[in-house]
């Protein structure tokens, strides 16, 4: 599988996880609330920021019928869809100067549309990747138009069958768009661990051939830094400046502290997977002295028998391995020995 690369990031295979700290309605109805996220989170180590573009009129209607108000369970429940897109959608005409501060930085910044519009507005902006939603991925003439740009496409699966999942990347594919990357994503707000099913990500990567990673929604950090033990090349997690700023995302978003946490214990988690090996290392084979082996634990004479009351396995490791054992016992030893010497070959009749 080759690597995908968004802006100057390799992402996929031996390359470090791509990181996206998605702002999503966390931007408290001000733009420099934004522009801080984007400054802390490139110190806090992010790779990426990621925006929302939509309008409350390109995501549904203004309708207040029973279809249209939410309650499946979530932090919303009771809310009309309009009303929460309206409070949650950051303004089109902030999205320039925000890339524009986020290139001045060196974070890449990119954005989900959510349209067919969006992704004509994002085109002037030359995003370097398209991101698509869970509640979108089974909108095919969307994945296909998004696709048609030639960026790369990351496709959340939150809320899509094994079979939706196949006609989203099939789609990208009609489009001649190979670099897909697909994250695991559980679509409940905040999302409980028993339903997050981690051990998906490398079933997608194998099933689908492509870079895998996870958007998740669950509290903390645990599973996120799990993730990356079990194959995952992206992760993408929302975050906000600090909680007190509020919104319909606050609760399940990382603040900047958490997210330092996170970015830290994910590098931590590269360097500990490491690769393949068996070699000891230096301070391995240095620490082998504490091992057990082969030591004479009595005063013994020249021509004394090798027995049990003689002879143990202990540590430290300065003696014969204590594989050797049932074939030393019974010979004679060569010279008078001290208690507390390790036994070796030439110690042997």
């Amino acid at each position: 599988m080759k690597a995908i690369k968004i802006g100057n990031k390799l992402i996929g295979n031996d390359n470090p996880v791509f990181i996206i700290a998605e702002v999503s309605a966390n931007h408290g109805h001000d733009i420099e609330i934004v522009k801080k996220m984007v400054r802390a989170a490139k110190e806090a180590g992010a790779d990426a920021i990621k925006l929302q573009t939509y309008t409350a009129d390109t995501l549904t209607i203004d309708c207040n019928n029973d279809y249209f108000k939410i309650k499946q369970g979530t932090l919303w429940d009771g809310r009309y869809l309009y009303d929460l897109y309206k409070e949650a959608y950051m303004p089109w005409e902030w999205h320039k100067e925000i890339f524009d501060y986020a290139n001045s930085l060196d974070i890449i910044c990119f954005s989900t549309p959510f349209d067919f519009s969006a992704v004509d507005y994002l085109e002037k902006l030359n995003v370097p990747a398209y991101k698509i939603a869970s509640f979108e991925i089974t909108d095919i003439p969307l994945i296909e138009y998004a696709a048609s740009k030639a960026k790369p496409m990351i496709l959340s699966t939150g809320i899509a069958t094994i079979q939706e999942i196949q006609e989203a990347v099939e789609a990208c594919k009609r489009m001649g768009n190979n670099n897909i990357i697909l994250l695991k994503c559980t679509s409940a707000y905040p999302a409980p661990l028993e339903e997050m099913n981690l051990k998906t990500i490398p079933n997608l990567s194998e099933t689908f051939n492509v870079v895998a990673g996870l958007s998740d929604h669950s509290m903390g950090t645990t599973v996120p830094v799990a993730s990356v033990a079990i194959g995952a090349k992206v992760i993408e997690k929302h975050f906000i400046l600090d909680k007190k700023i509020g919104g319909p995302d606050a609760a399940f978003s990382l603040d900047l502290d958490e997210l330092k946490e996170m970015i830290k214990s994910v590098r931590e988690v590269e360097v500990a997977l490491g690769s393949i090996n068996y070699t000891l290392s230096n301070k391995t084979l240095k620490n082998r002295e504490f091992s057990r082996s082969l030591f004479i634990v009595e005063d013994v004479k020249a021509g004394e028998e090798i027995k049990r009351e003689n002879l143990r396995s202990i540590r430290p490791g300065y003696g014969l391995a204590p594989k050797y054992y049932y074939d030393v016992i019974g010979k004679r030893f060569k010279e008078d020995y001290k208690k507390g010497t390790p036994l070796k070959w030439e110690y042997i009749k």
